[in-house]
């Protein structure tokens, strides 16, 4: 299935598994890439000297084309891009806008730049920036989210600029696919989706609760780092909502010297990128503290495997999903499902 985004990154379907922290690392990257998909790289939850090692695992796994996933307000942000470049990362994605500066940079290099965008405003700045292609998430994706569905959403940005749009939120399979691309979308992305396969190091306890959650069970809260975050519901996340300043600054605290120790960053740094969060935003000294150390929170369920004491990002498909096929396999279903909806729609 052949699209403007397919054509600008090499893939040969389009579909894109986004770049999530702690989860999309070099296996499931990889595995997405060998399925024909775009896999993205999330480098943020990694030094620099790791995110070298990932995308060197990466190329050895796959000749397939794939992206990294960067954060435009790191301050080690131009290190990364040289490591992207010198590796020969077809794709760069950005959580946050990137700078034009950044933008020409990576371009001139000749690496795609697809930043995620959640508003119309956002994917105009970027495109008139030079931004090669734009993903734009609509509410009921997990994480960071904002309030507008994607089926608002999408059309708005197609309408808006004159770059290939990358549709995410809500989407899981090959209706999704078709209903993108009559929305104007050159393709879709999907992070829950991908998360729960085989081929994610997620571990199994965790896809356990996932596949066990109905779509009621998946909420949005400000209680984590003061941002609408989309995740499912467990019992830390009432006791965030529930607890007072005092309670969640202890808790801040104790995950910001946690992460601290593990990442090897200091105090400094850390407030710094939390108040970077907290600008033009009515945040508590505890939620600066925990958009500052919200990967620990993440790590704490997708890696260590302890949802009592982390947070579990979560689309709203989470609560409609229940099997974990590999990458090949789901990209297969999608593409086929989709070929089979058109057919049907070419017959009516």
């Amino acid at each position: 299935m052949e699209t403007a985004l397919t054509r600008l990154t090499g893939v040969r379907h389009p579909i894109v598994q986004t770049g999530m922290g702690w989860v999309a690392g070099p296996r499931l990257v990889s595995a997405t890439a060998n399925a024909g998909a775009l896999g993205i790289l999330a480098s943020a939850t990694m030094t620099v000297d790791e995110l070298r090692h990932a995308v060197r695992e990466v190329a050895a796994r796959t000749d397939a084309p794939f992206g990294v996933n960067l954060r435009a307000d790191a301050a080690d942000a131009r290190e990364r891009v040289r490591i992207i470049v010198d590796e020969g990362v077809r794709v760069t994605s950005f959580a946050l806008a990137p700078s034009r500066d950044l933008i020409a940079e990576l371009k001139d290099a000749g690496v795609v730049v697809i930043p995620s965008v959640g508003a119309r405003r956002h994917a105009e700045k970027v495109a008139a920036w030079g931004a090669d292609a734009v993903l734009v998430q609509g509410g009921e994706g997990g994480g960071h989210t904002g309030a507008v569905a994607t089926t608002v959403l999408v059309p708005q940005v197609v309408d808006a600029v004159d770059i290939p749009v990358v549709a995410a939120g809500g989407f899981h399979d090959g209706r999704g696919l078709v209903a993108a691309l009559a929305l104007g979308a050159a393709g879709v992305a999907m992070g829950t989706r991908f998360l729960l396969t085989s081929d994610s190091t997620v571990p199994a306890a965790v896809k356990a609760r996932y596949l066990a959650a109905t779509v009621n069970d998946v909420t949005v809260t400000r209680a984590v780092d003061g941002l609408p975050h989309r995740m499912l519901r467990t019992d830390l996340v009432a006791a965030l909502e529930r607890h007072g300043r005092a309670r969640s600054l202890a808790l801040a605290v104790r995950h910001a010297a946690a992460f601290r120790k593990l990442s090897g960053l200091t105090w400094r740094s850390m407030v710094r990128d939390g108040l970077a969060m907290k600008h033009g935003k009515e945040l508590t000294w505890g939620q600066v503290l925990l958009a500052a150390n919200t990967p620990m929170l993440l790590r704490a369920a997708m890696v260590d495997g302890r949802t009592d004491v982390g947070v579990m990002a979560s689309g709203q498909v989470a609560g409609v999903l229940d099997d974990l096929p590999s990458c090949a396999e789901l990209v297969e279903r999608v593409v086929r499902e989709a070929d089979a909806v058109l057919r049907e729609l070419g017959t009516h």
